[in-house]
């Protein structure tokens, strides 16, 4: 099995800000371009985010965890009224983190659901 913070930052992070970006288009009708601003990411990156099929099996399985889809609208709701220089993102990614740790079923799937991304 592989560290777990290598999972998480490698394969989930990516996931979560598809999942950010999926909800902050959606729900605030918001561009790719306005998105990636508040995620401090590229236009290019949200594109790749909402295009790929990688890592389809880790955000199905991540949208079945309720911590995991309150986290995405938690994210989504404070990167829009983001008034200072912290960054949310970051917080609430450490705690995001510690809840699919604590899910030891994900866990013991992991290694299933990385080989078949």
């Amino acid at each position: 099995m592989r560290p777990s913070c290598e999972v998480v930052s490698r394969y989930i992070l990516p996931v979560f800000r598809s999942m950010v970006a999926r909800n902050m288009m959606s729900k605030y009708k918001l561009s790719q371009s306005e998105v990636a601003s508040k995620l401090g990411v590229t236009q290019a990156a949200i594109s790749h985010y909402l295009k790929s099929k990688r890592g389809a099996k880790m955000a199905s399985e991540l949208e079945r965890m309720p911590d995991v889809r309150a986290a995405v609208a938690r994210i989504s709701e404070e990167l829009m009224h983001k008034d200072s220089e912290d960054d949310p993102v970051f917080d609430e990614f450490c705690s995001l983190c510690k809840i699919i740790r604590r899910d030891a079923s994900f866990w013991e799937r992991m290694e299933e659901i990385l080989n078949n991304r």
